[in-house]
């Protein structure tokens, strides 16, 4: 018997990424976020390699009815910066549910990646929809909303 210590490297066009239908619909925001970026990234796959780009492409749906615990809708805050002198600007979740909703779920999920180079290609593995309604029946023939 032959003992190998080889350790399996997996690459880039090594194989063909899954496709997963989430619904956010009732989910918590957090958990839920969790569950897709472990997915985008390929922790849940046998042959995960932390350097390589193995995750799976991902599609949620009915993100304007995702929930949060406690008072969240009133008190979480989104920042950014206009570039100028006293330019922050903020925005609470419930203004920003009502503005997008996707981008909602697609800021939980980022902040939840590694920031490295390997982030941008895991973001464009997301695609986030409003409502029920999505543009990848093709992809996702044969699969139950999970």
């Amino acid at each position: 018997m032959k003992i190998s210590n080889r350790t399996y490297m997996a690459t880039e066009n090594s194989r063909e990424p899954d496709w997963h239908l989430l619904d956010a619909k009732g989910k918590v925001l957090g958990y839920f976020a969790s569950d897709v970026a472990k997915k985008l990234i390929g922790k849940h796959k046998v042959d995960f390699t932390p350097h390589v780009n193995v995750g799976d492409k991902v599609v949620v749906i009915n993100a304007s009815e995702i929930d949060v615990t406690g008072d969240k809708m009133d008190t979480k805050k989104y920042f950014r910066h206009t570039g100028y002198p006293g330019g922050i600007r903020s925005l609470s979740l419930k203004q920003m549910m009502e503005k997008d909703p996707t981008k909602v779920i697609e800021k939980a999920v980022k902040r939840m990646l590694p920031q490295n180079k390997l982030l941008k290609k895991r973001m464009q593995n997301l695609y986030v929809y409003p409502g029920s309604e999505h543009k990848h029946e093709a992809q996702l023939k044969g699969k139950e909303a999970e």
